[in-house]
């Protein structure tokens, strides 16, 4: 398998499907269903990425993303939401969000994000 993907979202379909394409791209998936899921795999599992979605009950995705860069400042991070805004953009930027995806689009750009983010984590870019 090639690098490991951190998924992180609420909804169980979605969380299947984004799961599978990811696969299918030759990645390994570790999929998680909340914040706290997702903080406990950034400790335990060691991805290489995370995809985080931005609404999620419980921790939000700005929640779970400042507690993320206090264990690990540099892990790149893509986050994703079915309600994008430029607020919600501009605080996922100051994270240091790697690319900020309209979930609807998922699927059409996420392989090109989560490329150009494996490249900038392996310092390539």
């Amino acid at each position: 398998m090639g690098k490991k993907i951190l998924l992180v979202d609420d909804e169980e379909d979605f969380l299947k499907v984004t799961s599978s394409r990811i696969e299918s791209w030759g990645y390994e998936v570790i999929s998680v269903a909340n914040g706290k899921q997702a903080l406990d795999a950034v400790m335990s599992k060691n991805p290489d990425i995370v995809i985080l979605d931005y609404m999620m009950p419980e921790m939000d995705g700005i929640e779970t993303l400042k507690r993320i860069r206090k264990i690990n400042k540099k892990l790149p991070v893509i986050m994703f939401t079915a309600y994008p805004n430029e607020k919600a953009i501009e605080g996922a930027e100051n994270l240091s969000v790697r690319a900020f995806i309209p979930k609807l689009s998922m699927y059409s750009d996420s392989q090109e994000a989560l490329k150009q983010a494996l490249k900038i984590s392996e310092g390539r870019e």
